[in-house]
């Protein structure tokens, strides 16, 4: 079985990771959002022992049908704490292999009860959960359905119709189809936000994995739902005092990783929703009878500051790591893994630095960017307090500084790390988000273009209660046309159109995550055009969708509904559904970019963790847009480097087609022996000698298959014929067990 090394490491890094906001989901706008960070996981300590038998029976009486699994497949896992919760989880895994492939599996466990909190399960065999799917996405709901009555008050949960299920951007077609369904619990017929259960099922019915968030398992009080505002009183406040404001929004195309730009109006009040019985304000640190008074744009300094460096090299980035990244501790070591040169997701070129502190029981690692030219941080995550507290090493911080204090340290290490940068942003909008649990504020610095906020471009900056940089990262997308401004709709028309489609959602939350928020708080949450992920285009003035798919479907007689899955997912790329002609001869180019792409995903244009080096063809370098593609063919044998060019514009014709598929069998040498394989059909002299082993093995296997008992070997292949062709040809690598992974 051929694997391809996995080059990319796998970093602990979380970072901070503010992304597109969704201008519709809240009233927030550029509020210093609490960033999307990865739980910082502790030791637990416990005076109960849990067994892993004990752990075994639980599973067992809610999975009976594991019952093939033997105790000795399961393995346990030490209990742990999230930082600021005294709550208590445990975790347990299992692997078999069954009939030569592995299944394995993850469950977790929450609270003296050892109740099941989330479940992961890969099968050992899932081919009839390929596309096309055993199981429509309606039968597939009913499955949810069924297994959400195994929880308790299970009739308490309704179907959260809301959640965007987004069709899968980088789905290939050795993987499952899955689909995900959210319930939420309600009291009182109003959603619990952080009460929820998400499902998943696979496309043969099976359930592959769930999580069940319980929020406070203590016994939370809930506001009283019968003395809640009127909706028409919160509707009044909003419209009085909800302000709207012209900003760049940065979309990236999730099946592509391209990045563009779109001029928006969007709320400018830092506003997450009324408090339905008090009628005050829900912000990002709590409940306030007043907003927060409009900032203007204030940049970071007024004129550019100058480069950290004019020349940077590998070598001068290694002793800059060192001297950032050492740690005060005998008992631990910094190790530099590795320094190379790359383009990152923001297309940016950056040294990255791969490196671990290692000490006695393991290690934990992540990853440092720099500015290739200018030697700044581009991206830094400084996990020295989690190493040093997993290794009863740290102190006791003393009292937290002050909102302002920390602020103040975020722009000194900012002048200090990545100067050139600050001229193009902002002095935060709005209000910053303090996280308790772990004493962090974080800071985010929105980028000005044109006099205007850029909406998905920031300086994100946390900062430790000790003043130390927890993380800084500079998300700048390379953009070079920005929309003009000058026929844009009014202010004053924008808020009459948000105003039209304003609608509020009731809901119980809490205010802080921790067991300790043991009270639930009746919200309006305001919603514009009932889509959070909905936008105000300030050109048109028209409501448009983030993330949208594509939702005409073209017809084919032979085709239609292979066609619209792989235009749906990404594999075949089209620009014009109105325009596109399934039935056109393709280029081999075009034929290679579809079967990579059913059986290989792609990271927006750059390898993580390795620069771009290798080049098999001279016409094909690393700026062509191809290259990745030609690479990953060339590297599973399905090119061979015959020759210095290799013509990507020529037609494909079906002989060629099966000669492709056989290699990416891995059966060539099969094939190779072409004086065993006898040609039936009609046009069989036709077929090139060297070529009849690969015809008659991709006709046997009924991937290219015969019309009036002629094979057709020189006919030129269609968009068509790839759909019906490459997807046979997934079936066969997953029963074959063949991994292609990404580099």
């Amino acid at each position: 079985m051929k694997k391809l090394k996995n080059l990319g490491i796998i970093t602990l890094s979380t970072g901070l990771s503010i992304g597109i906001l969704a201008p519709g989901a809240s009233a927030t706008s550029f509020g210093n959002e609490n960033p999307n960070t990865a739980p910082q996981i502790q030791i637990a300590q416990s005076e109960k022992v849990v067994s892993k038998n004990e752990l075994i029976k639980k599973f067992r009486e809610f999975f009976p049908q594991f019952s093939f699994l033997t105790d000795s497949d399961f393995q346990l896992g030490s209990g742990f704490q999230y930082p600021g919760d005294d709550i208590i989880r445990h975790d347990l895994s299992f692997q078999k292999k069954v009939n030569g492939k592995n299944l394995y599996g993850n469950i977790g466990f929450i609270g003296d009860n050892l109740e099941i909190e989330n479940f992961y399960y890969e099968p050992a065999n899932a081919e009839d959960a390929l596309f096309p799917a055993k199981l429509t996405k309606e039968k597939a709901q009913e499955a949810a359905q069924a297994f959400l009555k195994k929880f308790p008050n299970s009739s308490e949960y309704q179907l959260n119709k809301d959640l965007i299920d987004y069709f899968p951007g980088n789905q290939v077609l050795t993987e499952p189809i899955r689909y995900t369904f959210s319930f939420v619990k309600t009291k009182n017929k109003v959603p619990i936000s952080d009460q929820t259960i998400q499902i998943t099922v696979l496309g043969n019915g099976e359930i592959s994995n769930f999580y069940r968030n319980s929020g406070s398992l203590n016994s939370p009080s809930y506001d009283d739902a019968a003395k809640v505002l009127s909706k028409d009183e919160a509707v009044k406040k909003i419209k009085e005092n909800l302000t709207f404001d012209l900003q760049y929004s940065i979309e990236a195309d999730y099946r592509t990783g391209k990045k563009h730009v779109n001029l928006v109006y969007l709320p400018t009040n830092n506003v997450i929703g009324i408090h339905a019985l008090s009628g005050e304000w829900q912000k990002l640190n709590g409940f306030s009878p007043e907003l927060s008074k409009e900032r203007k744009i204030e940049h970071i300094v007024t004129q550019p500051l100058a480069p950290k460096h004019t020349k940077f090299s590998l070598s001068d980035a290694k002793a800059f790591a060192q001297e950032l990244l050492k740690i005060n501790s005998d008992e631990i070591k910094l190790n530099i893994q590795s320094i190379d040169e790359r383009k990152n997701h923001n297309d940016q070129e950056v040294i990255a630095i791969q490196y671990m502190y290692e000490y006695k029981n393991g290690g934990t690692g992540t990853d440092l960017e720099l500015d290739k030219r200018t030697g700044e941080i581009i991206q830094y995550h400084n996990i020295q307090n989690n190493v040093l507290s997993e290794n009863s090493l740290s102190k006791k911080n003393g009292q937290a500084i002050s909102k302002e204090d920390a602020l103040k340290q975020a722009v000194t290490y900012l002048k200090q790390y990545s100067p050139s940068y600050l001229h193009n942003y902002a002095m935060p909008i709005g209000e910053s988000f303090y996280e308790e649990e772990s004493e962090t504020y974080h800071f985010s610095f929105p980028r000005v273009v044109n006099g205007i906020l850029v909406n998905g471009d920031q300086l994100s900056v946390s900062i430790a209660s000790d003043g130390s940089l927890l993380n800084l990262n500079v998300n700048q997308s390379d953009i070079q046309n920005w929309p003009a401004t000058d026929k844009v709709i009014s202010k004053e028309k924008a808020q009459a159109k948000f105003f039209e489609q304003l609608s509020l959602n009731l809901s119980y939350v809490r205010e802080g995550y921790s067991s300790k928020y043991n009270h639930y708080n009746l919200v309006y949450q305001p919603e514009f055009n009932s889509n959070p992920f909905s936008y105000l285009n300030a050109l048109t003035g028209e409501w448009n969708q983030m993330f949208e798919t594509t939702k005409q479907k073209i017809s084919h007689p032979q085709a239609e509904k292979e066609l619209n899955y792989l235009i749906q997912s990404g594999i075949i790329d089209v620009k014009d559904i109105k325009t596109f002609n399934s039935d056109a001869k393709v280029t081999k180019g075009a034929a290679l970019e579809v079967i990579m792409k059913s059986l290989t995903r792609f990271y927006n244009d750059y390898y993580p963790g390795r620069p771009n080096t290798s080049q098999s063809f001279d016409n094909i370098k690393p700026d062509h847009p191809l290259y990745q593609i030609v690479e990953r063919a060339v590297s599973l044998g399905i090119l061979k480097k015959e020759g210095a060019n290799f013509n990507l514009d020529e037609r494909l014709t079906r002989e060629e087609l099966a000669v492709w598929y056989i290699r990416i069998l891995e059966l060539e040498q099969a094939a190779k022996n072409q004086g065993i394989y006898q040609l039936k059909f009609a046009d069989a002299k036709d077929v090139k000698t060297e070529n009849i082993g690969y015809v008659a093995l991709a006709q046997s296997l009924g991937l290219l298959t015969t019309t009036n008992n002629k094979f057709n070997p020189k006919q030129e292949v269609t968009y068509a014929d790839l759909a019906v062709s490459v997807i046979p040809l997934a079936h066969e690598a997953y029963k074959k067990g063949l991994e292609f992974y990404s580099f």
